[in-house]
């Protein structure tokens, strides 16, 4: 079983888009930092902020999203983490606000923050953490694309991320094993179903 050794929350640097829909990659790497007590700490020659919890690296890429891959790449290059070592965490606007997807490999759906990484490691073949936050047509908004990634979420709309960012880290054991699938079964349940 392949335990992860980098995980990588993607957004973009700065006080401006700190709140924005695009960066709950580095909403999910603040919290799982805060919960393993690891510090971030800015690392220039990784291009990021990063900190370690003894095999585990917590990355957040200070390059904007379409050069996460040179954050990645430098990291992973410089450890020897393989690509199937790495568990990318970023936004999904195939998914509705508070989805959830954990899946290894695949296309990039456009996201510039995966098409970068892919290029970077020479191959798709790493895991993904995928954070549904909509799309502006299912949700009713008569905005772009670019636009609607580099504003903040509604507030049904981050009630719900804030409750997916929740249950990822509550299956944070399974995902520190190694154990994929039963993390997959974790997340991808109904969250509102009711135990019996």
């Amino acid at each position: 079983m392949t335990t992860p050794r980098l995980i990588v929350g993607l957004g973009n640097p700065g006080p401006d888009y700190e709140a924005t829909r695009h960066n709950v990659g580095f909403w999910f790497v603040d919290q799982l930092s805060r919960q393993l007590k690891v510090s971030l700490a800015p690392q220039p020659k990784f291009f990021g902020n990063a900190g370690r919890d003894g095999e585990l690296w917590l990355l957040q890429p200070a390059t904007f999203m379409n050069r996460s891959g040179q954050a990645v790449g430098a990291l992973a290059r410089f450890y020897k983490i393989a690509p199937e070592e790495v568990l990318v965490v970023h936004d999904d606007l195939d998914l509705p606000p508070g989805g959830i997807r954990l899946k290894k490999g695949g296309g990039n759906g456009g996201h510039n923050g995966l098409k970068d990484i892919q290029a970077a490691l020479a191959t798709p073949d790493f895991w993904r953490l995928r954070l549904g936050i909509g799309h502006p047509r299912t949700l009713g908004l008569n905005q772009q694309v670019a636009d609607f990634v580099l504003h903040r979420p509604r507030a049904e709309e981050q009630i719900d991320i804030d409750r997916a960012l929740e249950r990822c880290l509550k299956s944070w054991p399974q995902l520190a094993a190694g154990d994929y699938a039963d993390a997959q079964r974790l997340l991808h349940g109904n969250p509102h179903a009711r135990a019996v």
